[in-house]
């Protein structure tokens, strides 16, 4: 199912899709793409977490895609799983990068579902020991697309080639 629509739906779609709720709550990174600074495209696996209206993820100020985004806020990215047969989530969007001071919670939320709460605790504590400041990364969806391969199939080509619309 694709979706280009006005916000209001997208954030709805997300808020209830049982399949996009069952992506956002596994252990699964955001493929993260976007146009590096020489203008070729980059994929990145990032921990990341939807708030409700966007989805959003932390990383280092210094990181190399925090200067990339804000010069090229389009971005895409993909969560999938990958068993047969997979769930899918692509999403087309506008970021927005924002400093913050410490570690934000945002990001500790994010990457509890990788890190596990076991290790939680120790990985905290190491995070906000060497951090001062980090990027807040906020995406903004314009297009989301969900595929299950039982009743939502990716789109067909002709559908891919136009330029608004699913896909």
């Amino acid at each position: 199912m694709g979706t280009t629509v006005d916000h209001s739906k997208i954030v709805h779609l997300v808020n209830t899709d049982p399949v996009i709720r069952t992506l956002l709550e596994a252990p699964i990174p955001m493929r993260l793409g976007y146009v590096g600074l020489d203008g070729h495209p980059r994929t990145v696996p990032v921990a990341y977490l939807w708030n409700g209206q966007a989805f959003v993820f932390a990383t280092p100020t210094s990181a190399y895609k925090v200067r990339a985004i804000t010069a090229h806020p389009q971005v895409s990215f993909t969560v999938d799983t990958t068993d047969f047969t997979p769930l899918i989530m692509m999403v087309r969007g506008t970021a927005s990068v924002e400093i913050r001071q410490g570690v934000p919670q945002e990001h500790i939320d994010a990457s509890r579902r990788s890190v596990g709460e076991a290790g939680m605790e120790e990985w905290e504590r190491v995070k906000r020991a060497n951090t001062t400041e980090m990027a807040l990364i906020s995406i903004d969806p314009t297009h989301v697309t969900v595929c299950d391969f039982a009743t939502r199939f990716p789109p067909p080509a002709a559908v891919n080639s136009r330029t608004h619309g699913a896909g």
